[in-house]
Formats: structure tokens, sequence, C-alpha cells
């Protein structure tokens, strides 16, 4: 800590103001407030302020676009809200237009309209819209980057012409945050993107060599005068009906709830969601895992994907393991079994987040949500009898996070994670982060450092872990690099809430990058990265291993493909501590090499191509282990609403050596060969930007057989060769895992934030220990299992206070 107090005292002592000339636009109130329809015929439009004279920073920076090409931005704003047009010329041949859902950058140009309505330079909301008419909008800081998972409700409209395309936005008072102010000065910018091209530009110039976020060179807006925050409550109410048949046993269920926000404050705002339904959420890519370590997966709920960039500071919380699999087993006795099957989730009952920023910087969230207590049946087989167990009690999970950001690129925080199990005896668990990340004015050099501290209230008492982190570098300019340090101890675990796969650590790490960015004669980009890594355990500081790689990555200038290569190697021994499951026991590789190779043609074409392979192997005596992987995914755009990609992955591990189970004491390796399959199929057809049907398949099969022979692994690290024990002697080492899954869904968005989606899942699943099937007859044997089929049919409706207000209003 004394170090870091002398590093941040010199950040600050050392900090110098960078002049930068912004450009200014001034606004005007209007009392007859423009029709969002696409078409420039209003009033207003015609003595607006124009903002023009856009600046491109990529690839090209400072190029200033032709008079053909120009862009012409207007604003103006009532009581409501903020209105703008956009007059975006270029040859309709050029432009870009493919339907996609919301979110979906696709294939398409695209406008955008950023606001930072503290100008903070570290906070924006960025509203986009696509020459196709779909929307897209995102919180930005450069902490998390830009966060696509929260969704605002409002108005936008497009219309092709004969020189561009034209566009209307209404942006509604209760999509920002801002205080009450008089004569304010807001942070604003317009982003273009001619996809065609790759072409990007601003309104107000941006230095992407600086390494500084998009938000310290956002422009002003001012004129705006007398503002006053709505009341910000909007209701989602929401009806579901859901109909899964598997293995001949048919499952109906209704279901009804309620999300809602509410703008507790000017700045901060309630997010609940009462009677959670997640009927629509889609299938995990599940893969076999023969790991010492947990797969990951990616959220897809979107309660839980929606403005959580505050909760995410310090990676202390993994929001999978809310309604996920209890933690517990039942305890079994003579002759007992559990009755059926073992949950794979918890019960959400309902789940309420605050979050916000003041003028001043300062951001606050609260998390909690709370799951239903989980039971088995437990069978004597011998009696009959049944009997009950919690395997998950009743429990509640809750964040609390402090953040507090200057220097307009600056921030600390302070975040608590804490887990609650109601009963005595039970698992509880907390979490605390003091979190740093400090950069100077100029954004030349940046420092990050991170403490946390995890306490766990078990059984037999209490365990208290440490971890923390602290990283230098330069930010800025075409030569950057870094050094970091990172540490835990044996009893650092946050996987209550968080995700960690390990812990007992402590690695260095430094990495050296260079890139362009002005266009070459044959590329647009063009990067170099190489890094280095030193591992060791905290206690007792053994070394496990020490790496170093490189990558080169372009982008070719006429053709826009992107291709490049990599390798990083591990030379001499490297020690496994974690594959063992054995505390202080390790396994050693030795001279260990991986190197792979891409491309990935334009996507702008009707046909594209991404191609990955990639090798790895051992330079040690005696191993003649190797793996080849490669994938080829085509995908053919047949208009702009018709997109299909294909994805086929192969993967084969030849002569691995891995843990497989215990004898007694010993701990037991294997050698296999694994081969892995996976084909998926995704295809969309929007019909428009409100109406979209999406196909997506996805057939996973992964096949491990080991030699006969199986060893123990001995003391100092290697297999003991003269063992006699065989596969016999391990039940059913073999593993044969196959999935298949197929989603079809139909989304209308028939009102503005209300959607009604019908939704049909299949899925297969097969599991067994014939290591030497082929694939043929494994698909085979897997379309013989058991089906389950889900359809679903769910409603959202969105409605605004204050619309609904004036309503009432009108009527009386």
């Amino acid at each position: 800590m004394k170090l870091f107090s002398i590093i941040a005292l010199t950040f600050v002592l050392t900090l110098q103001v960078t002049a930068q000339d912004k450009k200014t636009y001034n606004i005007s109130r209007t009392d007859n407030a423009p029709k969002i329809d696409g078409v420039l015929d209003d009033e207003v439009w015609k003595t607006a302020q124009i903002a023009t004279d856009f600046i491109e920073f990529k690839p090209t920076v400072g190029k200033t676009m032709p008079e053909n090409k120009r862009t012409e931005v207007k604003m103006t704003y009532d009581d409501s809200g903020i209105y703008i047009s956009a007059y975006l010329y270029d040859n309709p041949e050029d432009m870009m237009k493919q339907f996609t859902q919301r979110d979906d950058f696709g294939q398409s140009d695209f406008f955008a309209a950023i606001f930072n309505p503290n100008n903070d330079a570290q906070n924006n909301t960025e509203f986009f819209v696509f020459s196709s008419g779909t929307q897209a909008d995102a919180n930005e800081n450069p902490s998390s980057g830009e966060d696509f998972g929260w969704n605002a409700v409002w108005e936008s409209a497009t219309k092709t012409v004969s020189d561009g395309w034209v566009l209307e936005m209404k942006i509604p008072y209760r999509a920002l945050r801002f205080t009450q102010q008089d004569n304010p000065t807001w942070g604003i910018q317009f982003h273009r993107h001619y996809r065609d091209t790759r072409e990007q530009t601003t309104w107000n110039a941006v230095d992407i060599t600086s390494g500084a976020g998009i938000g310290f060179f956002n422009g002003q807006l001012k004129g705006l005068k007398n503002l006053e925050p709505p009341t910000r409550l909007s209701f989602y109410p929401f009806a579901s009906f859901v109909s899964d048949r598997f293995d001949g046993e048919k499952i109906s269920d209704f279901n009804a709830g309620l999300d809602i926000k509410y703008g507790i404050t000017e700045n901060f705002t309630l997010d609940a969601t009462l009677i959670p339904d997640f009927s629509q959420v889609g299938f995990d890519d599940v893969q076999l895992n023969l790991g010492p370590f947990e797969q990951q997966f990616s959220e897809q709920r979107q309660f839980f994907t929606e403005g959580t960039d505050l909760f995410t500071k310090g990676n202390l919380f993994y929001t999978r393991r809310i309604g996920s699999a209890p933690i517990g087993n039942p305890t079994l006795g003579t002759n007992e079994v559990i009755d059926g099957k073992f949950p794979q989730k918890t019960a959400l009952l309902n789940a309420v987040k605050v979050s916000g920023r003041t003028k001043n910087g300062l951001g606050i969230g609260f998390f909690n949500a709370i799951t239903e207590k989980t039971d088995v049946d437990i069978l004597n087989t011998l009696t009959g009898e049944k009997r009950r167990e919690t395997v998950e009690p009743l429990t509640n999970y809750n964040i609390l996070v402090v953040d507090q950001q200057f220097n307009k690129n600056s921030s600390v925080s302070l975040i608590n994670t804490n887990v609650s199990r109601n009963g005595t005896n039970s698992r509880d668990a907390n979490v605390t982060g003091l979190l740093f990340d400090l950069k100077n004015k100029k954004n030349t050099y940046g420092a990050i450092a991170q403490v946390k501290m995890s306490n766990l209230n078990l059984e037999d008492g209490t365990q208290t872990g440490l971890s923390t982190s602290l990283g230098l570098g330069k930010n800025s300019g075409k030569y950057r690099w870094s050094v970091s340090h990172e540490l835990a101890d044996k009893d650092y675990d946050i996987n209550d809430m968080g995700i960690q796969f390990r812990n007992n650590y402590s690695n260095f790490s430094a990495d050296f990058s260079y890139q362009i960015f002005e266009p070459t004669e044959k590329h647009n980009n063009l990067s170099f990265n190489a890094w280095t890594n030193y591992n060791s355990l905290y206690r007792p500081g053994n070394f496990t291993g020490f790496n170093f790689g490189g990558e080169v990555n372009a982008v070719g200038k006429k053709s826009l493909m992107s291709y490049g290569g990599n390798f990083n190697v591990q030379p001499g021994k490297q020690f496994d501590y974690f594959g063992p499951r054995v505390d202080g026991r390790y396994f050693i590789t030795e001279d260990w090499l991986n190197t792979g190779v891409y491309i990935s043609s334009n996507y702008n074409n009707t046909f594209a191509l991404d191609v990955n392979l990639g090798y790895e192997t051992l330079f040690e005596d005696s191993r003649d282990y190797e793996s080849v992987f490669f994938r080829v995914s085509p995908r053919i755009k047949f208009n702009e609403n018709f997109i299909v990609v294909y994805s086929f992955n192969w993967d084969q591990e030849l002569r691995e050596r891995g843990f497989i189970d215990f004898i007694g004491d010993e701990i037991i390796y294997g050698q296999r060969d694994q081969i892995t399959i996976e084909n998926s199929i995704s295809t969309s057809y929007n019909f428009n930007a409100m109406n979209s049907l999406t196909l997506s398949f996805r057939n996973y099969w992964s096949a491990v057989q080991y030699e006969n022979n199986i060893y123990a692994l001995g003391e100092n690290g290697r297999l003991n060769r003269d063992d006699n024990y065989t596969k016999d002697d391990i039940d059913d080492p073999d593993v044969n895992f196959s999935t298949w899954n197929l989603n079809l869904t139909y989304s209308w968005q028939f009102a503005p934030g209300s959607f009604l989606t019908a939704q049909y899942r299949n899925r297969i699943f097969n599991f067994n220990d014939n290591g030497a099937q082929a694939f043929g007859d494994s698909l085979n044997e897997l379309f013989e299992q058991p089906n389950g089929n889900t359809f679903s049919l769910k409603m959202v409706y969105f409605i605004d206070y204050s619309n609904l207000k004036s309503v009432f209003k009108r009527k009386s």
C-alpha cells in the first residue's frame, strides 16, 4: 500500500490540463415538435443550427469527407425531449442497409448521437440509428466500455433518398439522467459510420492515438434552459405461456408479472423484477469439461445484462451464480437415493437494483436478489419411505458499489458483495474490494491497483483470504506497454457470487504493442503485440510456469479482409498444481508450443468466410502430444433481410495426459485421444426493423478414449510408468458426450418498447462411455434419446407514467 500511495501521489502532482478546442452546438427550444417520420419538412428544421464538417478518425485520422458524403445535423428541444435530424449524404449504391435486430450492427451504415448531461467526459449515453431503421443504445464509460445490455425507449425514423439517407430521432428525457438545470452545458457528439469503406467520422474531432475514452472528445451542447427532469417511472407488465414436453410428459404453465423502472432521484434509478420470468432464455453452449475448473457461461437473462456496469467492477459479480444449481449435497443413508433428478437451478423470487451517478461523478450501485429454498426428495429403496432434504436454503445476494470519478479519466471504487443463506451452520460469504484506476490528464500513463478481501463463515469456522493487483503502463501513442503483478492467497474465495478458477498464485506479466493509426499502401490497420508471464504459487512460492508470445493483426486496405497469427511458448518445465486435485501435488509438462492463424473476409460481400487453424505440441522426451484445431465459418447474405451463418469446428488432441480419478490415495492419470466436432447454424430473416425470425442450431460431440494402461502420479510430478493399473481399475473412463439444441424465435415490436415473442426449442442430450464410437454412429444414437420440446409465447408491454398521466389529463 505504501508503494501505491507514492504512485497515486505522483499522478496527482503531475496532472497537466490538455487544451482542446471543442465545437459548440447552440440549441433552441420549439413550441411545435417535429414529427418523427424521416421527412425533414418540419418548420423547426428550417432555422436550426447545422452541425457539419465531420472529421474522420478511422482509418485516416483528420481526413475531411468530400461534399457528396458530408453530414448535416440539426437539434431542437421541448418539455418532453430532444429532437435530432440528420441528412447523411452518400451515393445510395454505396450505402449498406442490412435489416437486423435491436443492438445488432450487422452490415449497415449508422449514425449515433452521444449525450453526456454531466459533461464529465466519462459517462456517455449513446443512441444509434442504422440506415435500415434499426436502433441500438448503450451506456459507455472508460472503465467498462459500451454496455449494449442497457435499453431505453425512444423514437427514430429513416428514409433513403437520391443523395443519401435522412433520419429523425426523439430522445425523451426519461432516457437521460440529469439534475434540474437552468442553463447547463452538456457534452454532445455525433458519430457516423460508412460501412462500405469502414470509414468513421465524428463532429468533434477524436484523437485515437491518445488512448483516451471517446467521451474525452465530446463537443458542447448549449442553449438548454429551465430543464426539469421528468418523473421517470415505467412499467413493463408481461404475460407468458409455456408448454414443455419431455419423454412423453407434458407440462404447461402460465405466468404473469411486472418489471418496474423508477427514478428515485434525478440521477438514480430503481429497477425491479417481480415474479421473474426467464422462459425464453436461450441454451448454454455446454461442452465436455475434463479440466479442474468449472465452465463459465454468458448471461442471457435481460434483467442481469441491463445496466450492470457499476456492478462488474473488480470482477466480483458472476450473475449466473444467482439461480444456479444448489451448492449443497444431501446426506444419503443406507439404501437411500435421490428420487428424481437433482435440481439444476434455484428459483429467483425477486430482484432489485438501484444505480446512478451524481453530477460530481459519484456513482452508487445497490443490487439485491432472493432465491427460493430448494429441496430434493430422497427415497429408501428398501422400505419405500420418502423424506425431503434442503440442498439450498433461502438465499439473499447483495452488492453495494461506491465509485468516484475524477480527472475525466480516473476513478476510485469500493465494492462489497454479500451472500447470506438462511439457517444455522449455513455458508455465508462476504467480499470487499478497493479499486483504483488512475491516469494523468494527458492520458499518457496509467496505473491500476486493487485490494480484495474475502470472508467465509463455514460450519468449522471463518476463512479469510486476500488478493491484490498492481499495473502500470503507457496508454497512448503507437508504442504502448504495461507491467503488472497479481496475487491471491490460498484462502481467497469469491465463488459464492463471483467466479474464480484458482487461488494461491503470484504472477508477473508484461506486454508491449505497436499499432498504426494511418493507412499504409496495403493496410488500413496493422498491430503487433508481445507478452511474457512468470507465474508461481503465493505459498510456498514455488515456480509454476513461464511463457512468452506474440501476435499480429491486420486489415487489408482494398479487400478489407482481416487476417493475422499468433504464437505462445512455454519453455522448460511447467508445473500444474491444479490438475491433480490435491493440494501441493503437481504434474509436469515441458516445452509447450501453440500457434495459430486466421483470415476473415469482408462481411460486406454476399459471401464471406472465416477460417482459423491452430496447432500445439510438446517438445518433451518420451512425449509426442499434438493437437490440431480447425474452424471454418461461411456466411451468405442472400439480401438485406436474410443471412445464414454456418460454423464447423474440428479439434483433435492426440496422446494428451490428464487426470482421471483416484484409486485409494493414488492420483490416477491416463493418456488419451480426444476428438471434438461442433456444427452450428445461425440464420435470421428480418422482415423490417420491427419483425424478425431467427433460427439457431448447435450439435456438439466429443469423444475421449484412453489407452489401456493408466498411471499413478508420482511425488516428483511424473507418471509412474511401472504401474500395473488398467482401465478396468477405473469405472468407465472413456467418454462419449453429445448435445443437440435448436431454437426458432419470432419477435414483433408492436409498439415502442413492447414485444410479442414466440419461441420453439428442441433439445437432446446423450452421455455414455463408448469413446471409440464414430461421429455418425454417435449422432444416430443421440436421436434415439428422449427429446424435449418447448413452446413459449410472451408479451411485454411498455407503459410510461408521463404518457399515462397525459392521457388522463386529456380525458378529464
